[in-house]
C-alpha cells in the first residue's frame, strides 16, 4: 500500500511501531509519533486512548498478521515437516517483521508483550510434542521444551543482528532433527 493512500491511524501505527522498536517505548512520546505521522496528538488519543493503549494495538495486531502471513508453516502435516518450519521459523518471522520482533524483543520484561509470545506459540507445544512422539523420541516433552527455548533464542539473535549464530543454530537442528 502507497503511503499516501494509507489511513492516518495506519500511519500513526506504523510511526508508532518504528518509533518504540528504534528508540523504545519509554523513550519515545506521542508528540514525537504525532510530529513523524504528521498527525496532530489528539488523533493519537482518538484513535487509541493513550501511548500504553496505542502499544498493546501494535502487538496484537502484529501478531495477528504474523499467523495471517505464516500459517501454512503452523499446519502439521507430517512431523518431520512440521518441526522444520519450527526449526525456520525463526528467521522468517524476523525477515518479513522486523520492526515488530524488534520491539518484541525490547518488551521482553513487558507482561502484556509475554502474554502475547506466550499465547502465539502456546499451541505449538503440543502439536510439536505429538510431533517428536510420531517420530519415536525418548522424551518428547522435554525435546518440545528444549526446541521452544532454542526458537525463542533463534529470534532473539535474528533481531539483534546475529544472523550468522541464528544460521548455524538452525542448521544445526536440522541436522540434529534428521531434517
Amino acid at each position: 500500500m502507497k503511503e499516501s493512500t494509507i489511513s492516518r491511524k495506519e500511519r500513526i501505527m506504523r510511526v508508532a511501531l518504528s518509533l518504540f522498536a528504534t528508540k523504545g517505548y519509554a523513550d519515545t512520546s506521542t508528540k514525537e509519533i504525532s510530529i513523524e505521522a504528521g498527525v496532530s496528538e489528539a488523533l493519537i488519543f482518538k484513535h487509541f486512548g493513550n501511548k500504553e493503549a496505542l502499544l498493546m494495538h501494535l502487538i496484537k495486531a502484529g501478531y495477528r498478521r504474523v499467523l495471517s502471513h505464516h500459517r501454512g508453516m503452523l499446519t502439521y502435516t507430517n512431523p518431520s515437516e512440521f518441526i522444520k518450519n519450527m526449526v525456520l521459523l525463526p528467521s522468517k518471522l524476523v525477515a518479513d517483521e522486523p520492526l515488530f520482533w524488534k520491539l518484541q524483543e525490547r518488551l521482553s520484561h513487558n507482561l502484556f508483550s509475554r502474554q502475547q509470545h506466550e499465547q502465539f506459540m502456546k499451541p505449538v507445544q503440543p502439536v510439536l510434542t505429538k510431533a517428536f512422539a510420531e517420530l519415536g523420541y525418548d522424551k518428547p516433552e522435554l525435546e518440545t521444551r528444549l526446541l521452544l527455548l532454542i526458537i525463542d533464542m533463534l529470534w532473539k539473535r535474528e533481531v539483534t543482528g546475529d544472523l550468522e549464530d541464528s544460521l548455524t543454530m538452525a542448521a544445526l537442528l536440522q541436522e540434529k532433527y534428521k531434517l
